[in-house]
């Protein structure tokens, strides 16, 4: 049986903080639903109602584009999802509306002190949670985590900066043709 609440709670926070990956989903009128894995340490909870993630540029940027063509004056619909491999079987999805803050936005140095900035770090999604539902995961394996791809964070690091940015820069529109904002800086990170 699913358990909603309007906010994140200490239990809910304890669980996310013990997950290795996390699932983004966003959809946006007339285009593709987007479901992206996602690793690393990049998850934040900010507040009972506030959570943001560190996002690296990889093959697209569909989560930005869904955002901004959904959005109302608190972002775009966005739904994020944890799943606990061991136990307690959980899963746990945080409803809410998110927005891209890019490295030249005002904002970001006050998101980013939040993160260890990665290489190739494009933006963060700051998300106003709007509720949290709970379930049971009785039909989730159980598994461990053997550890991290350091392969995204590898060819970030081994990029020219000018040919990164000159790369993000090209990356304007989703699959479906919805517009995206471009970073104007190449993060070196960690």
């Amino acid at each position: 049986m699913a358990d909603f609440t309007d906010t994140l709670t200490d239990k809910h926070v304890a669980m996310i903080e013990k997950q290795p990956v996390f699932f983004v989903a966003t959809a946006a009128k007339d285009a593709r639903i987007n479901l992206s894995p996602k690793g690393y340490d990049a998850f934040r909870v900010l507040g009972p109602d506030r959570v943001a993630y560190l996002d690296l540029g990889g093959s697209g940027n569909e989560t930005h584009a869904h955002l901004t063509a959904d959005a109302n004056e608190r972002g775009g619909r966005i739904t994020i999802m944890f799943c606990n491999f061991e136990r307690p079987a959980l899963i746990l999805r945080i409803y809410g509306r998110g927005k891209p803050v890019l490295p030249q936005d005002g904002g970001w140095e006050a998101l980013a002190d939040h993160f260890t900035l990665l290489p190739g770090t494009r933006q963060i999604f700051d998300i106003a949670v709007e509720s949290v539902q709970t379930s049971c995961g009785w039909g989730v394996p159980f598994m461990s985590l053997e550890g991290e791809r350091e392969t995204l964070k590898k060819a970030h690091r081994q990029s020219d900066p000018v040919e990164w940015a000159a790369k993000m820069a090209e990356r304007v529109s989703s699959i479906d043709g919805l517009p995206t904002r471009a970073t104007d800086r190449y993060i070196a990170g960690e």
